[in-house]
């Protein structure tokens, strides 16, 4: 054999054996759904619909409709999945999305309550039950979890991250992929996680919501992309871009971001896809002149599905014709659509919701929401008046948040009932008629904005003979969230009016601040001899605060944010740089302590306020307990460390007070 021949047939040999390597079965389904469709039906699978969308069933019909957000009838959705099945060309079925953003039906405290935890096995828990209900009502796919980080109490949208810390947020957002997704996709039980806003949302300039973002390079990947990049290992099927422009580029046509470090750095391979019409917003912000030039953008930042907007099915086919998009471009997108869709099992079986299922607000559900609003309240201030003794005789309840059921729930609640609520004063209630104590209730305010206090004299008969008074102060729910931004985070209307009167009545006043975002109640701390910071904490809000006020349990939260003394202090974080000039107590001059016609000198000449000096109202990871705790031999396992390598620390830690509690260990560290 001549040596020309025998290269021959070892090439030959290497050609068979690559063919016969058995083809991924989901991949040979796809491309073969690929090869039977029509352009049309390709750019059918990247447009998203809202469920009242005119003429959807025709839609779905002839494949124009990929997937639908916001229907949440059964019977709607079943009508709608048989037709895309049964009835379209390819039986293509259809992805249902919903924003289950904590909780479906069984509302668990907002996601920066949930950070609160600092608990991700219970977040993990709350993702799950919250995949379980949503599934059993046909949704196979959320918009969850969020994992801005953000250093502003302002922005509204605050209540629905994990808070300011990017390894919080990441460790916690991983755990709610997790929940949803769990073992499997194609589990009927599971839904498809989105990562959301890519990226550097919660960094609007001035808290505004949708505005425009300026950030170094090096915040934007340490800590923005950080928890992102977590999210993305732990395995989330999706990903959503933001509204915002990151330093001159919206986000959902920022090649850099979406096509260089997403999906070729980080090697995403899963459905990118807009927020709602930030795809045609590209051409409000000037960045592209109209929407044929903003769906080219989009495409070729590798956003594969368009929510709502129009720009994808009107101008696609233009682009491909005018050869500035390419058909295989239109096929990836296509492909990572399906992928997902045979992940979920929708093709083996497109009525998962069909399946067993537990009810709704099933009782190992309540009791998971009870368990996290519980460990979500973090115990800010307490002169020794908790936990209160149920040998009380009269307790006064007041304030405007004690029994609202609806507000109670948070913000980003779509599918919650406030019937299924327990108030807290309704928890209350059976405590007093349990044990024996009478309970006295003013609402005193129409709601947390009024500027009006009803019936005082009443309210200071009550608080007078009670044995102590528990303020039920904070924010409605529609006070945060989307697009509820506030310059001034002090307790609205009257509220601080409210707290100096009963006061007044000389008993002891338990403030319970329910609030979407840290607020600012510095001015009344004084008034009040505990203060519980309870968030929004959901469905089951009225036991948790019960046990916690009376005892049955120790409060173990800690703040996942800085929470400021005054607004004009915004952005405050707990890991601030040093600077050149870090301020100190030894440093800090006070603006009331310069002397009149004092000369021009660098006052103390460190950064800090003259009127509000350096230091938060609460700090970072700040939470009191009914407890006390000793850390001790704290080793670390060395003194240096090469890059990869991890460092292991041990300690003892001990209960030292009368109490059953739990703890959170905290270590941090710092670059220099």
């Amino acid at each position: 054999m001549n040596f020309k021949v025998l290269i021959f047939l070892m090439m030959v040999a290497g050609l068979f054996s690559c063919q016969r390597q058995p083809q991924d079965p989901i991949d040979a389904k796809i491309e073969d759904l690929l090869a039977q469709m029509t352009l049309e039906e390709k750019i059918g699978q990247l447009v998203q619909k809202n469920g009242d969308h005119q003429n959807l069933h025709d839609l779905v019909r002839n494949g124009l409709v990929g997937s639908i957000l916001n229907e949440v009838d059964l019977e709607r959705i079943y009508e709608l999945q048989r037709i895309a099945v049964e009835e379209s060309r390819l039986g293509i079925p259809l992805l249902i999305g919903r924003d289950v953003i904590h909780g479906f039906r069984t509302i668990f405290p907002i996601p920066l309550g949930q950070g609160a935890s600092w608990n991700p096995a219970l977040v993990e828990q709350g993702a799950r039950i919250a995949a379980t209900e949503a599934a059993s009502q046909g949704i196979n796919w959320t918009f969850a979890p969020m994992i801005d980080v953000t250093r502003d109490p302002r922005w509204g949208r605050i209540a629905e991250s994990f808070g300011e810390d990017p390894y919080l947020t990441g460790v916690m957002g991983a755990a709610k992929v997790r929940g949803f997704q769990g073992d499997s996709l194609a589990a009927h039980n599971a839904i498809a996680a989105c990562l959301k806003h890519f990226a550097a949302y919660g960094w609007a300039t001035g808290g505004r919501d949708y505005n425009t973002v300026s950030i170094p390079y090096n915040d934007l990947h340490d800590l923005v992309l950080r928890p992102f990049k977590k999210g993305v290992e732990a395995g989330a099927a999706t990903i959503m871009t933001a509204f915002n422009e990151i330093n001159g580029i919206p986000a959902t046509g920022n090649i850099p971001l979406l096509r260089d470090i997403l999906r070729n750095q980080w090697g995403f391979e899963g459905v990118l896809l807009s927020d709602w019409n930030s795809v045609t917003e590209m051409v409000v912000h000037g960045f592209m002149p109209n929407d044929k030039e903003a769906a080219y953008m989009a495409m070729q930042a590798t956003v594969d599905v368009e929510m709502v907007s129009r720009a994808y099915e009107t101008y696609i086919p233009q682009l491909i014709n005018e050869r500035r998009i390419s058909e295989q471009q239109i096929d990836d997108a296509v492909r990572r659509v399906l992928r997902l869709k045979f992940a979920l099992g929708l093709f083996d079986n497109p009525y998962r919701f069909k399946g067993e299922f537990p009810p709704l607000l099933a009782p190992e559900h309540l009791d998971a929401a009870k368990q996290m609003a519980t460990e979500s309240v973090v115990l800010l201030k307490n002169q020794d008046v908790l936990p209160l003794s149920t040998n009380i005789r009269n307790l006064a309840v007041i304030g405007p948040l004690a029994d609202a059921p609806h507000d109670q729930l948070g913000t980003w609640v779509f599918d919650g009932k406030k019937e299924n609520s327990i108030t807290p004063l309704q928890s209350l209630q059976e405590f007093g008629k349990s044990y024996g104590f009478d309970v006295y209730y003013h609402r005193a305010m129409e709601t947390s904005r009024s500027h009006q206090i009803t019936d005082p004299a009443g309210i200071l008969r009550s608080a007078g003979r009670a044995d102590a008074v528990l303020l039920f102060l904070g924010e409605e729910s529609i006070l945060s969230g989307e697009g509820k931004c506030l310059a001034n985070i002090n307790l609205q209307g009257a509220q601080e009016e409210l707290v100096r009167l009963v006061a007044t009545a000389g008993r002891p006043v338990i403030a319970i601040i329910m609030a979407g975002r840290p607020v600012t109640f510095e001015k009344v701390k004084p008034h009040m001899d505990a203060v519980l910071y309870a968030w929004h904490p959901g469905t089951m809000a009225g036991p948790a605060l019960a046990d916690l006020v009376f005892g049955r349990v120790s409060p173990s939260g800690k703040l996942p944010v800085t929470f400021p003394r005054h607004v004009g202090q915004i952005p405050i974080y707990y890991n601030h740089k040093n600077t050149g000039r870090p301020a100190s107590i030894e440093t800090f001059v006070h603006l009331y302590d310069i002397p009149v016609e004092a000369p021009q000198f660098s006052l103390g000449t460190t950064s800090h306020y003259l009127d509000y000096g350096f230091k938060p109202m609460f700090p970072f990871g700040f939470g009191l307990s009914y407890s006390s705790f000793e850390i001790s031999n704290v080793l670390l396992e060395k003194n240096q460390l090469k890059t990869g390598e991890n460092l292991r620390v041990t300690l003892n830690l001990k209960n030292t007070g009368n109490m059953k509690a739990s703890e959170v260990v905290q270590l941090y560290t710092r670059q220099l």
